[in-house]
């Protein structure tokens, strides 16, 4: 198991190596940018406002990143990689062997990390899509990894005669499209009251969408 990567440096002098030291400023730094933006919105957030959350200086800040949109973008990326991972994780660990099963498990472990990282969700759904070109280039790839991830997993299920095989890789996409936008929805206007409420409703979706598909072989 890999050493875990203090947050919190140590005051005064101490024996952590360069590379440790540096990893935990960037971490502080990604979580400073998840709970600014969260706050106040991407345009309105500034380089002062994440490294005072962060507590380093800003020329730590510019040692990492160039600007305010490279420090989101690594928030990005780093997040999507746990999402994505998580999902798969939980549909083997906790999907059983039905089909249902592992799109309930799926789905719950979606939505239980965004309840569990309100800040971060709030930028990586909706403050993205203010950050620029490259920003929602990122939020493009990432929707369709996932969406790849959904039709690939649906594929399977199909072959092994479990369930009817998507349209098209199209209603894979769709399927990401409304969670997302169902996540985004209660992020800004807590509706639902918790995001878990959501769980009943985006399975009901999915099943509706595959069972207009193609039939099993």
């Amino acid at each position: 198991m890999e050493r875990e990567v203090p947050r919190i440096l140590p005051r005064g002098p101490h024996r952590l190596a360069r590379e440790v030291v540096l990893a935990s400023q960037r971490g502080r730094l990604i979580d400073a940018m998840a709970v600014v933006v969260a706050a106040k919105g991407y345009t309105a957030a500034t380089v002062a406002d994440v490294i005072g959350h962060a507590g380093v200086s800003r020329k730590t800040f510019y040692e990492h990143f160039g600007n305010k949109e490279e420090c989101i973008l690594a928030l990005f990326d780093a997040a999507i990689d746990v999402v994505i991972d998580g999902i798969a994780q939980a549909a083997i660990q906790h999907g059983g062997d039905t089909h249902e099963g592992r799109v309930g498990a799926s789905v719950r472990a979606f939505l239980e990390v965004i309840d569990a990282f309100p800040d971060q969700a709030q930028t990586l759904l909706v403050e993205i899509i203010g950050a620029g070109p490259r920003a929602a280039e990122r939020r493009d790839a990432a929707l369709s990894r996932v969406a790849e991830f959904i039709d690939e997993a649906n594929r399977m299920d199909a072959e092994a005669g479990l369930v009817a095989r998507l349209a098209s890789p199209h209603d894979a996409f769709a399927i990401v499209g409304a969670i997302v936008e169902l996540a985004s929805r209660q992020l800004r206007h807590g509706r639902p009251a918790s995001i878990l409420e959501l769980e009943p409703v985006i399975e009901r979706f999915v099943r509706g969408v595959i069972s207009e598909g193609n039939a099993p072989a």
